[in-house]
């Protein structure tokens, strides 16, 4: 027990830069108090002393804001940053070193007995407000963007954002170097010029900005040849005729 209070407490001077004190994580944090909690909730539907564990949680929600199901398995240093809103249900499954950020919902689709709630590997990091819905599985080192909603299983490493969401690129980098580079992606949301970023979007609008220079470049080359050429390039019309197949490109006399 003392074990994991002591990892949770280190988790959180690594992932919050507000963190001051160990005793103000202790004494202020509500998903270290939900953890806590939990924990005991956890032992105690083990025992099959299902009222016993369900009104501990519920205590816990009233206090934190974070509804954790007792029979929700949770692994080693998950931080509940903030919090408020949070629910976890009964058969989801988390590993180690997964961020959750307020509003996030680990949810059932059915309401049938058995796993109906998601898996997430470790390493999962799912910004503020996402959906993450029915027993599908998050894959280790995966980002889940803000605000949206996961129906489907999504890869090892990738990142899925959108309602609903789509993945936007798997990660070439491996979870190793993740690691050892100690990255951390807050929200989910990396920063643009990280070259670990896996905003598929932002590469994106750089490939189409390196286009755009590359085909500056060309037309200017062009341009050169035409006026080597003698083409008179001054109006739009004369433009249009030099490049009309149905009559022969207009030059300027020679002298």
């Amino acid at each position: 027990m003392f074990n994991h209070l002591k990892e949770d407490i280190s988790i959180v001077f690594e992932r919050d830069p507000a963190a001051r004190t160990h005793w103000e994580i202790l004494t202020t944090y509500p998903g270290v108090h939900a953890l806590l909690m939990h924990r005991l909730s956890h032992w105690l539907w083990g025992q099959h002393l299902f009222w016993l564990a369900r009104f501990n949680s519920h205590i816990a929600r009233w206090l934190t804001g974070i509804e954790i199901h007792p029979g929700a398995s949770i692994g080693r240093r998950l931080f509940i940053d903030h919090g408020m809103g949070v629910v976890i249900g009964e058969t989801a499954v988390i590993g180690d070193d997964c961020t959750l950020y307020h509003g996030v919902t680990l949810g059932g689709t059915s309401w049938n007995k058995g796993k109906r709630h998601p898996t997430l590997e470790n390493g999962v990091v799912i910004g503020a407000g996402a959906k993450v819905l029915g027993p599908i599985t998050v894959g280790t080192g995966a980002k889940i963007g803000s605000n949206a909603v996961v129906v489907k299983d999504v890869p090892i490493n990738a990142t899925a954002v959108g309602v609903p969401a789509r993945i936007l690129e798997e990660e070439k980098t491996g979870k190793e170097e993740f690691e050892k580079n100690k990255l951390f992606t807050a929200y989910a949301v990396a920063n643009v010029n990280d070259q670990f970023n896996p905003e598929a979007i932002a590469k994106s609008l750089q490939s189409l900005l390196a286009q755009s220079t590359a085909q500056d470049a060309k037309i200017a080359e062009l341009t050169l040849k035409l006026e080597a050429l003698n083409v008179d390039l001054v109006t739009d019309a004369e433009v249009a005729s030099a490049f009309d197949v149905k009559q022969p490109a207009k030059t300027k006399p020679s002298k």
